[in-house]
C-alpha cells in the first residue's frame, strides 16, 4: 500500500521546482491515494447516471413535477443534456440506469428511449419510510453491479450521477442525520424552490429525521433515502472494494457517499470531491468525509455535471505523476 509520503517523494523527484504546481500537486496526492498507485490512471472512465422518482414531491418541495425525471432521462439518452455534452467533451463513457425499485428492477435503457419510463419511485418520506429494507438492499446491489461491471470493462475512474426530481429533499435528510447539521442548514433550494417551498422542505426534513430518534442504521437510512441515492452508495462501496477511485459530483452524490461510509467504513478512501455545490449543506457533508473540493463554482445541476467539469484537472494531476521526467533522468 502506498503512503502519502511515497507520493510526495515522487512529486519532489520530478523535473520541476518542489511544490511549484501548488494545488495540482495536492490533487495528485489525492488521486494517487484513491487509486492506490504512484502512477494513477484516469482513463478509460465511466459515468453511471442513476434515475429515480421521489414520493415526497407531492408535498410541494419543488416547482417541478416528477414527470420531469423521465423527460430529462430522455434528453440525457439523446446526448443533448449538459451532462452528456460534458461527458462527450471529456471522453467519458455514459450509462443511464433506472434505479426505481417499486417494481422489479429492469435492464438499463437502450439508446432509444421508448423502452419504458422511469419506474415508480419511493414512498413519501414525509408520512412514512421512503422504502423498505429489501428495496434498500436491491438498490444497493444495483449500484454494486454497475461498479463491478465498469471495472470489469476496464474503467479506471468512476463517476456517479443522478436524476430524480425531489432528490435534494432526501439528500438534506441524509446530511442532517449523518453530518451533524440542523435541518435549516441542510435544506437548500434544489432545482429552484422558492422561499415558501424551501420552508416546507425544511420542515419535512426536520420531521423525517426526528422520527429516526437518532438512529443511522440501514433501516433508518432506508426511511429517508432515494433509490438512486442508495444505488450510488452501493456503487461507491463496490468501487472501494476494487480499489478504483470515484469522483464525486454535488450534494446528492455526497449524501450517497455519507451512506456508503456509514455502512461500509473506509469507502471514503477512494473518493475525490469534484466541486462544492451551491446547496448550503454540501460543505458539511464534505467536511464529514474529510474531502476538499476541486472546484467552488456554485454549480447545483447534478447529473454528474460538476464532476465532469472538474475531470480535466484530475487528468492533469494524473499526467503530472505519470508523464513528467524525474530530475535524476535529466542529470539534474
Amino acid at each position: 500500500m502506498i503512503t502519502r509520503d511515497d507520493i510526495q517523494v515522487r512529486l519532489d523527484s520530478l523535473a520541476k521546482p518542489v511544490g511549484s504546481l501548488g494545488r495540482l500537486e495536492a490533487l495528485a496526492v489525492e488521486l494517487a491515494l484513491a487509486s492506490r498507485a504512484l502512477t494513477p490512471l484516469t482513463r478509460p472512465r465511466r459515468l453511471v447516471l442513476f434515475a429515480a422518482d421521489h414520493g415526497v414531491v407531492a408535498q410541494g418541495v419543488t416547482p417541478w413535477p416528477s414527470a420531469v425525471t423521465t423527460a430529462m432521462v430522455e434528453t440525457i439518452l439523446s446526448g443533448k443534456a449538459s451532462s452528456t455534452a460534458l461527458a462527450t467533451a471529456h471522453g467519458v463513457d455514459v450509462r443511464v440506469v433506472d434505479a426505481g425499485m417499486a417494481q422489479p428492477p429492469r435492464e438499463p435503457w437502450p439508446q432509444h428511449f421508448n423502452a419504458h419510463p422511469v419506474a415508480p419511485g419511493t414512498a413519501d418520506l414525509s408520512s412514512g419510510p421512503a422504502m423498505t429494507e429489501d428495496q434498500f438492499d436491491a438498490a444497493w446491489a444495483l449500484g454494486e453491479t454497475e461498479a463491478k461491471n465498469a471495472v470489469d470493462a476496464g474503467h479506471r475512474l468512476l463517476i456517479a450521477g443522478e436524476m430524480g426530481i425531489g432528490n435534494t429533499t432526501a439528500a438534506a435528510c441524509i446530511t442532517h442525520a449523518l453530518a451533524g447539521i440542523d435541518a435549516d442548514t441542510a435544506t437548500g433550494s434544489g432545482a429552484g424552490a422558492d422561499a415558501a417551498m424551501r420552508g416546507i422542505k425544511r420542515d419535512i426534513v426536520a420531521a423525517a429525521v426526528a422520527r429516526l430518534d437518532g438512529r443511522t442504521d440501514k433501516a433508518a437510512l432506508a426511511a429517508i433515502a432515494g433509490f438512486e441515492i442508495v444505488a450510488m452508495a452501493g456503487f461507491y462501496a463496490q468501487a472501494a472494494r476494487q480499489g478504483v477511485p470515484v469522483l464525486l459530483d454535488g450534494y446528492v452524490t455526497t449524501a450517497a457517499a455519507l451512506i456508503a461510509e456509514r455502512l461500509c467504513p473506509g469507502t471514503r478512501a477512494v473518493m475525490i470531491a469534484g466541486h462544492l455545490s451551491a446547496e448550503p449543506g454540501h460543505q458539511a457533508a464534505l467536511t464529514q468525509l474529510g474531502l476538499t473540493p476541486v472546484l467552488e463554482w456554485q454549480m447545483r445541476l447534478g447529473e454528474g455535471s460538476g464532476a465532469l467539469v472538474a475531470l480535466p484537472l484530475l487528468d492533469s494531476a494524473g499526467a503530472l505523476l505519470c508523464d513528467v521526467a524525474r530530475l535524476a533522468d535529466i542529470g539534474a
